[in-house]
């Protein structure tokens, strides 16, 4: 793409977020903790923080890292950062300062945003010796971080340029990695056709913003004008209030949101509005899946993608499941316009035939014409109707997280007292799985406690990585080859 094609594409979500920014002061925006707060506030909060990064002397295009939390100072930041062009990179917030600390470190941006606790000494520090300005986040104003009011980064080209999203992705194509999703892909395939909703049911935004699930629930709303219910992270409690205040007709939850909703007990009558609900993120469980349906009476569709797709690529729409009902019970839909799936062996690459399992490979109109080939087991059948049979690299998938088990033991293994160990999923009521920790101790070393595990790990990965089982063994089973045998490991959790 041309340089003055991707400024002509990036234009139009710079424009549409420039233009949001522009309503009436008096109309609402976002509803927070029962509080709503006006598009005068909201602008207030961006026009603020683009004042700050001017005043911080950081170069135009430099990369600005952004550690948002569901927050009306977030939303409004994030709706600023777009309106001026800004090279993002996210980083999530639910992690400790030290891992905050390391992602800056790697990332290394001109600006940190982030709201005002997530700037610790720890975070400080970092800031200061690498010459990187700091911007916290209140509800709802922005302030430069006292000490860290000036940015020294320099840019060469290549880490500076054309405005763009940079998302850390959950695995689905290989291990967690900085994902780009271009202005251009939001404002097309995200947003699409501009259309003034502001007399529609509000929006619910629960989902976390420095994901591409938030990116997608988010904006799309926010520009059309539509108010939205932010909670500061999925609760029962929260979409119970939501869905009796407003009575949508269509709304979602994550998976593991399902089994929540069926643990609450919920009457029946104060979902009554509801006519299809959607989820995706990670597999739901048949069996919960199916008591939801029968408890009430609602049709759960079922989504597939992915970072690496810039969203979705298969979905079952309201419309197929008119049609074929509980015959696709399971699926998560056909492949959405543009789309295409194909199912191949793992081992030669060959395009297996209709209901056969194998590798899923995807193409997504959002990214290009080529294959991109996942980590996912699937199977297409004679209607062309994709199956989701689980994860060829064992990750552990724990409600809307994807966790790959290497992630968990690598970081073990810096451990001063750990020689080996091999992480696996465990069934979980709630969750669908989570993490559970086989360790193997270093001969003559002090046996740490799981608390002293935990607190290394805290350190090291997001709090969704932390196991809530230990096994300490004086050797992890291993096959004939040597490798980890991970059936045996899953045995040693199998009595729990």
């Amino acid at each position: 793409m041309s340089t003055d094609t991707q400024a002509r594409a990036d234009g139009g979500l710079q424009e549409f977020t420039a233009r949001a920014l522009a309503r009436p002061a008096a109309q609402q925006a976002i509803e927070f903790q029962k509080r709503w707060i006006g598009w005068g506030d909201m602008r207030r909060v961006a026009e603020r923080l683009a004042a700050l990064i001017e005043a911080s002397g950081a170069a135009a295009g430099a990369p600005i890292a952004f550690v948002p939390r569901n927050r009306p100072s977030a939303v409004a930041a994030l709706l600023g950062l777009l309106a001026r062009g800004s090279y993002l990179r996210m980083i999530y917030a639910f992690q400790s300062p030290a891992a905050i600390a390391r992602d800056i470190d790697k990332l290394m941006p001109s600006v940190v945003v982030a709201a005002a606790e997530d700037f610790p000494e720890e975070v400080q520090a970092v800031l200061r010796a690498n010459g990187i300005a700091g911007i916290a986040l209140s509800e709802m104003d922005a302030a430069a971080v006292p000490g860290l009011e000036q940015s020294r980064r320099k840019h060469d080209d290549e880490a500076s340029g054309y405005p763009r999203i940079e998302i850390l992705t959950s695995g689905t194509t290989g291990p967690p990695k900085q994902f780009t999703v271009s202005y251009e892909l939001i404002a097309k395939h995200h947003i699409g056709e501009m259309k003034d909703l502001s007399q529609e049911t509000p929006a619910l935004l629960c989902f976390p913003l420095g994901n591409i699930t938030g990116v997608y629930s988010t904006l799309p709303p926010m520009v059309k004008g539509q108010r939205g219910i932010l909670l500061d992270r999925f609760s029962v409690a929260g979409w119970h209030d939501y869905v009796k205040r407003f009575r949508p007709t269509m709304t979602g939850l994550p998976p593991a949101g399902v089994q929540m909703v069926l643990d609450a007990n919920i009457p029946n009558e104060d979902l009554a509005s509801i006519r299809y609900m959607g989820t995706g993120a990670a597999p739901l469980d048949p069996v919960v899946h199916r008591a939801f349906e029968e408890r009430y009476g609602i049709p759960i569709l079922l989504s597939y993608g992915a970072t690496e797709f810039g969203g979705p690529v298969a979905a079952m729409t309201a419309e197929l499941h008119a049609e074929w009902g509980q015959n696709k019970f399971g699926s998560v839909g056909r492949a959405m316009p543009g789309a295409a799936l194909r199912v191949i062996d793992a081992d030669t690459g060959a395009v297996l035939p209709q209901n056969h399992e194998g590798i899923l490979e995807a193409v997504s109109p959002r990214i290009g014409p080529a294959w991109i080939r996942t980590s996912d087991i699937a199977l297409i059948d004679e209607d062309g109707f994709l199956f989701h049979r689980g994860r060829a690299d064992g990750a552990i998938m724990r409600g809307g997280f994807k966790l790959l088990p290497e992630t968990i033991e690598r970081a073990l293994l810096l451990h001063p007292a750990v020689s080996a160990a091999a992480a696996t999923g465990i069934p979980d009521h709630r969750l669908g799985q989570v993490p559970a920790v086989a360790v193997q101790l270093k001969p003559g070393v002090d046996a740490p406690g799981t608390a002293d595990l935990e607190a290394h790990l805290r350190d090291h990965l997001p709090s969704t990585h932390i196991p809530v089982q230990w096994r300490f063994v004086e050797t992890l089973p291993r096959t004939p080859s040597f490798k980890v045998d991970r059936p045996a490991v899953k045995a040693l959790f199998a009595s729990t």
